[in-house]
């Protein structure tokens, strides 16, 4: 599947250069309010000029206040609001959607006046209009972290060039290039830390208030805020494939993956409105053939009662809105959904099914122990080891990096990584293996020692076809694990799941650690795989896998929720998980099941209030009891407290 990439340039709504005054920041802040304000000043004219009607309708002592002089003072209060209804009505006409809540509005209100009901008909569109602002605060309230996230796209890089740094594009600097980053300055490129060390702010990546400090060596993300000291940087990526750009792509394309409630009721008010608009007219012409004392006027007034009230728009606002706050609140919290579908389905999940190392455990290894065959020294055996190590990308290949040799190191060639065994390669000529137990039994070593009983992680070695030594290899468990588990249990989750390429020893005493149900060590990738694939066939199973390497993608993949430890540093999760968590923290992984079911939540109370709501009212109107102002209320009212509702989900807690 081809990764998708963002462009930047075209997310950019507006550029501002380092350079830019303090001046010009103000004269644009200025501006943003000015046009605020006249977002607003329709509304506000149009509700002063109906109150002051009807207060002239209220007193009857104005005699001016009659006739032609009424109709067009109403008229002059309702063209601020309805216009652009109406407008946006006759436009989706054109464009052949005739049922659209535009058409609803513009034919009650409209008809309002018709029959003289002249007030009633402007608060109908004044209400809708401010219905309207309300939604548009939400969502602008909602896409708040959005606009932080493109904030911190850099817009300027400091690059290493004809022996001095120089000002560049970012786009413009090439993998390999030397950067450096001032104090407050934001890292324009993804790259590998050149100074000794460097703390770095990346909250708006990784949710994350807490500093981040790193060591040279050490990758460091663009977007990140250097804290402190000028540091260098060599990059790693081109800037349109840098951590922050895959991040804005994925939220800038999460809303346009729908739910199934999304999509359900949408189509349902576009078969809803028709209905309704053949149902006014029922009721305005058929009460003719049954009733003897028919007045046209008096159901044509209930028909237009009938409309405002059925108008879909409290379900057509207010649930894509719950959604898109979920996935706001989400990504505040270093929580990346791939779309809204992912928040209905984490809340359908039972069991969770995790890696180890890496997602568990800080898989931050250290060489233990070293035990070799009396033919080889300690320094030799060492280097045919990193020779072949160093064409590997996994943790315990870092680890055994790290170890100092002295001397220079071994010549290697055809190297070959075998998935879940281990590598194979020639090194100074000779055949060299490094991996598990599998990999030197498939190539027929025999080993001169019993290895089962070591609980570490162990790289055997062969050379040459003879068993050579052997290193141990430790990891520790993350800060939050034990939490983790607790939480993923107080969240819903009946069954946790533990599978692990690791050895089988060591991953039943970490699971005994976190008192984890069911565990399984020594898989391969395709057993991994089928481990998966037999739960999802378990009767009423949701199964979640939590990963972090290139090996658990077959597995996130299948899942019905993949979800991804580390986004930031691994293309191939962002690219196959539903969910990326941007931290290692595996506590994340129950935050997201409850920002998933507070979202879920609260789109249900919605439908259930502005149904609720609209039936009794729809009775009440048919019948005659209910007022247009009681048609408001059901439906301007029931939409913005449905608004009101889903902008909750900003404000909570999720700690």
């Amino acid at each position: 599947m081809k990764k998708k990439k963002v462009n930047l340039r075209d997310l950019k709504t507006e550029e501002h250069s380092n350079g830019h005054s303090h001046d010009d920041g103000h004269n644009h802040d200025h501006a943003g309010k000015t046009a605020e304000i006249k977002t607003y000043l329709p509304a506000i004219f149009s509700f002063v000029v109906l109150i002051i009607g009807i207060a002239l309708d209220y007193f009857e002592t104005f005699s001016f206040f009659k006739g032609w002089m009424r109709i067009i003072w109403y008229i002059v209060a309702y063209i601020p609001v309805g216009f652009p209804v109406i407008k946006a009505g006759w436009n989706s006409i054109k464009n052949g959607d005739f049922f659209t809540e535009f058409f609803l509005m513009s034919i009650a209100t409209t008809g309002a006046f018709a029959i003289g009901e002249y007030p009633e008909g402007v608060a109908v569109m004044l209400f809708y209009a401010v219905g309207e602002l309300f939604q548009s605060a939400a969502v602008k309230r909602a896409k708040g972290n959005i606009k932080a996230l493109l904030d911190v796209r850099p817009n300027e890089a400091l690059v290493f060039r004809n022996n001095n740094f120089i000002s560049a594009d970012p786009e413009s600097v090439e993998i390999g290039e030397k950067i450096q980053v001032r104090v407050g300055e934001k890292v324009p490129l993804d790259g590998i830390l050149l100074s000794n060390k460097g703390s770095f702010n990346t909250a708006a990546l990784t949710g994350e208030s807490k500093p981040d400090t790193l060591k040279k060596g050490e990758s460091v993300f663009a977007g990140s805020i250097n804290l402190e000291g000028v540091v260098e940087i060599e990059t790693t990526k081109k800037f349109k494939d840098s951590s922050i750009a895959c991040i804005l792509d994925l939220v800038q394309h999460a809303t346009a993956r729908k739910s199934k409630t999304e999509l359900f009721i949408r189509k349902f008010a576009r078969i809803y409105t028709p209905i309704v608009v053949y149902l006014a007219i029922g009721l305005t012409l058929l009460p003719y053939f049954f009733v003897d004392d028919y007045v046209f006027r008096d159901w044509l007034y209930r028909a237009l009662i009938f409309l405002v009230i059925s108008c879909p728009c409290a379900l057509v606002i207010s649930i894509p809105l719950g959604y898109f706050g979920g996935l706001g609140a989400a990504s505040r919290n270093g929580i990346l959904f791939k779309g809204a579908s992912f928040l209905d389905t984490i809340t359908k999940v039972n069991t969770v099914v995790m890696d180890k190392t890496g997602t568990v455990t800080k898989g931050v290894f250290k060489i233990q122990d070293l035990v070799i065959d009396q033919i080889f020294t300690k320094a030799e055996f060492m280097k045919y080891l990193i020779a072949i190590e160093e064409q590997s990308t996994h943790p315990i290949a870092k680890a055994i990096l790290e170890y100092k040799t002295e001397g220079e190191g071994f010549k290697v060639t055809d190297v070959s990584e075998i998935a879940g065994k281990g590598l194979k390669g020639i090194v100074n000529g000779k055949t060299v293996l490094a991996g598990n137990k599998a990999l030197l039994t498939s190539n027929q070593i025999d080993l001169s020692i019993e290895i089962d009983k070591i609980v570490e992680s162990i790289v055997l070695v062969a050379i040459d076809g003879k068993f050579a030594g052997y290193v141990t290899i430790a990891d520790e468990l993350k800060d939050d694990a034990l939490q983790a588990i607790k939480e993923i249990r107080a969240a819903g989750i009946t069954k946790i799941i533990m599978l692990s390429g690791d050895k089988d020893s060591i991953t039943q005493e970490v699971a005994k650690q976190l008192r984890i149900d069911w565990v399984k060590g020594g898989l391969l990738p395709e057993e991994k795989l089928y481990e998966v694939e037999k739960l999802k066939k378990q009767p009423g199973t949701k199964v979640a896998f939590i990963g972090d390497g290139i090996n658990d993608a077959p597995v996130l993949a299948v899942s019905d929720v993949g979800i991804a430890m580390g986004g930031l540093g691994s293309d191939v999760a962002i690219e196959t998980a539903d969910v990326i968590i941007q931290t290692d923290q595996p506590s994340k992984i129950a935050r997201a099941i409850k920002i998933g079911k507070s979202t879920r939540s609260i789109v249900w109370q919605n439908i259930a209030l502005a149904f609720g709501v609209k039936v009794i009212v729809l009775m009440l109107g048919a019948g005659g009891i209910a007022t247009m102002w009681e048609a408001v209320f059901a439906d301007v009212g029931v939409a913005l407290l449905a608004i009101l509702n889903a902008v909750r989900l900003q404000r909570m807690n999720w700690d």
